[in-house]
């Protein structure tokens, strides 16, 4: 990565599991109980977050074929989506959190707008935020399934862009995968990856983002407000 230089910043967008909430517990236990009424082998946790980040279809369609060892009928795959549904609507606050310095990071950038747009359903994702305090902060939150083309295509990016009436030269894309990254690139605006995610560093660097921080709080030291 080249030194990355303070920047205007006006908007920042977020991906939500691994950027802002830990949900590794409730994603892995809903899969499981899915896998459960299919009759299916259960899997680790530690093998599950490896499948997080294109959104429930890519989830489930990963998920059975480890299970089964080969590729899924589209029935079986619809048949996995529904109970997915199901189950994470029960269990999706069950131990999910705010990531550390998650309020923390956002107050130190009294001067900006939040939006998410995350491949999680977006019904989903508004609950999760309502239930942990910050749905508020945010002027927009998109999901997997409130645009036709899910990340890391730039189209919920751009969306977000407009609602906030950013400027691509003052917007940022934060996330913890390569597809965060991949849609911030496409979308011509600042990618920042954050660590302690779903994905490495090394995948991070690999997708050629413009930085990389350890937690929310560093973004004020790298963004500043436009003049």
């Amino acid at each position: 990565m080249k030194p990355f230089e303070k920047r205007p910043c006006s908007l920042f967008l977020f991906d939500l599991d691994g950027t802002l909430i830990d949900s590794k517990a409730d994603i892995t236990r809903s899969l499981n109980l899915v896998h459960a009424r299919m009759n299916l082998t259960q899997l680790k946790e530690s093998l599950i977050v490896d499948f997080v980040g294109e959104g429930m279809r890519k989830l489930i369609e990963r998920s059975l074929k480890t299970a089964t060892g080969i590729e899924p009928a589209e029935g079986m795959v619809q048949e996995g989506m529904s109970l997915f549904r199901e189950e994470y609507e029960k269990h999706l606050l069950d131990r999910t959190r705010l990531l550390p310095h998650v309020k923390e990071g956002l107050a130190r950038l009294p001067w900006a707008r939040f939006a998410v747009v995350s491949n999680k359903p977006e019904k989903f994702s508004r609950r999760i935020l309502e239930g942990l305090g910050i749905g508020d902060k945010f002027t927009i939150i998109l999901g997997g399934d409130s645009v036709p083309k899910r990340k890391p295509d730039p189209e919920s990016l751009y969306l977000a862009m407009r609602a906030c009436k950013a400027a691509a030269s003052e917007t940022a894309m934060v996330g913890d995968s390569p597809v965060d990254i991949q849609a911030g690139k496409a979308a011509g605006i600042a990618t920042c990856g954050v660590l302690g995610g779903f994905r490495p560093k090394e995948e991070l660097e690999a997708a050629g983002c413009d930085l990389i921080i350890r937690n929310l709080l560093e973004l004020a030291d790298y963004f500043q407000p436009p003049r």
